[in-house]
């Protein structure tokens, strides 16, 4: 296993489905500025050559026998970080939106501020990313709801570019009831149970389709209604321990 310069070992954990066209260079950029680092893909039940292609980089490569969706691949990343002794964990994507150059910046912070959690905000400094309508308008209810019942102000809530630390890695890899949309519900349970969420200022990109996972106009109406019905459900639920 490598380690970064405090003998910590880190790893990005990477879902991926269906991205033959994107993953060597996500990979590749990876190696290149964060050679430290381990990866692991979760291989969603792609349907293209994703295995073949992360197999033959050298890189381990979990395949699931059906296709999980977006969260549950993202913890059973999170699952093989717990039990192979990971300290950080890197939640990256597969399409090329994440930049491994802009990782950096969240271990600095964690290590700066000793947060549990750092978000890779693309709002909190000025940008040229453009933020679909629909994400938009969730991201800002969002941040209302996160800044009204956990007192913290959260730029970015939807951003899956995360720096988490190794006793947030143990329970989100022990949570029964992963969220379908691990966004800023989970942010708001976090915060509620006592972990210290902070952010820092990255650069991304859409993908060379201009493509989102909530793309469309049903998508992001599903994510809103999915991700407000769990809040609810958390602050009726009120304070849990770490």
């Amino acid at each position: 296993m490598k380690v970064i310069n405090d003998n910590k070992k880190i790893i990005f954990v990477i879902p991926a489905y269906n991205e033959e066209k994107h993953i060597a260079h996500v990979i590749e950029d990876i190696h290149k500025n964060m050679p430290e680092a381990d990866i692991v893909i979760t291989n969603d039940y792609s349907k293209d050559r994703t295995k073949d292609i992360v197999e033959g980089l050298g890189v381990p490569c979990m395949n699931v026998p059906f296709n999980m969706g977006y969260a549950m691949a993202v913890q059973t990343g999170i699952k093989y970080a717990y039990m192979n002794g990971y300290d950080y964990v890197i939640q990256f994507d597969a399409d090329g939106q994440h930049l491994a150059s802009e990782a950096k910046k969240l271990v600095e912070k964690m290590k700066e501020t000793g947060a549990n959690i750092v978000i890779g905000s693309r709002f909190l400094e000025k940008t040229d990313y453009q933020h679909p309508f629909f994400r938009k308008l969730g991201t800002k209810m969002f941040q209302i709801i996160i800044k009204i019942f956990c007192r913290k102000v959260i730029t970015d809530p939807t951003s899956g570019f995360q720096l988490l630390d190794r006793s947030v890695i143990e329970r989100y890899a022990k949570m029964g009831k992963y969220p379908e949309f691990p966004d800023a519900n989970l942010i708001i349970e976090m915060l509620l149970a006592g972990y210290n969420i902070e952010e820092v200022a990255v650069k991304m990109k859409l993908n060379d389709e201009g493509k989102s996972m909530h793309g469309g106009i049903i998508k992001p109406i599903k994510y809103m209604i999915n991700v407000t019905y769990t809040i609810i459900f958390i602050l009726l639920r009120g304070r849990t321990s770490k």
